[in-house]
């Protein structure tokens, strides 16, 4: 059988301006390739670098979306990576994604991206000491509140733990549905019931697949659904 092709948004750090760099973090590739997947790059064919916010949509005109979409067509399914800073072009896939019903997952960055596609917005969480962690492997606990979801059909649990290395939650979110909080409320997954897999969460299961088949069993599940498409 062949193996689907996944596409990884590669993003850009304000601080590397000089001579930037599109980068991509090795776990999300591994993890593809671990579970059966090809995974490859998608770079932006925009010379210039547009970092954006909730108002990506005031400078998507500026995008050269007949390329971003022929990059997006090579693909059987498109992760969104989380990071720093997000990018104009990535709520442009997103919303591609939904549109066409291409499998999706956003992970943290990737999420606020899925989310700002669909016209929600993104806000600063009041305790990012709580949530910024990057060095712990388990920092909290995730209640999944909806087991008709496609997450609950992949974990299979009332409540698991998760890392957490984020500044920021989901505000208004008026499409998808959330599907699992973690212990002080915020939404930690949300997804779209009415797509084949589209789903953002705000936790790295990257960072965990190797030792928590829960988060290997996201990964396995989203390149099933890749080979579908």
């Amino acid at each position: 059988m062949n193996k689907p092709i996944i596409g990884l948004v590669a993003k850009h750090t304000k601080t590397d301006s000089t001579r930037p760099n599109s980068l991509i973090r090795d776990e999300y590739k591994q993890a593809i390739f671990d579970n059966g997947g090809i995974p490859i790059g998608l770079l932006s064919p925009n010379a210039e670098i547009m970092f954006t916010d909730d108002n990506w949509k005031q400078e998507e005109t500026k995008l050269d979306k007949e390329k971003i979409i022929d990059e997006i067509n090579l693909c059987d399914g498109i992760i969104l990576l989380g990071g720093s800073e997000s990018e104009v072009w990535e709520p442009f896939i997103a919303k591609y994604c939904y549109d066409n019903n291409i499998p999706c997952l956003g992970i943290c960055a990737g999420q606020n991206n899925i989310v700002r596609a669909l016209d929600g917005t993104i806000m600063p969480i009041p305790n990012p000491d709580k949530h910024s962690r990057p060095n712990d492997m388990y920092v909290h606990n995730m209640k999944l509140i909806d087991k008709d979801s496609t997450f609950y059909s992949i974990i299979k649990r009332d409540e698991i733990k998760v890392n957490s290395r984020h500044k920021n939650a989901i505000d208004n979110n008026s499409i998808l549905n959330v599907v699992a909080v973690c212990d002080d409320n915020y939404k930690e997954v949300v997804e779209a019931k009415d797509k084949d897999f589209y789903i953002g969460l705000r936790f790295h299961p990257e960072s965990l697949y190797k030792i928590d088949e829960n988060m290997n069993n996201i990964f396995k599940k989203f390149i099933e659904a890749c080979k579908r498409n």
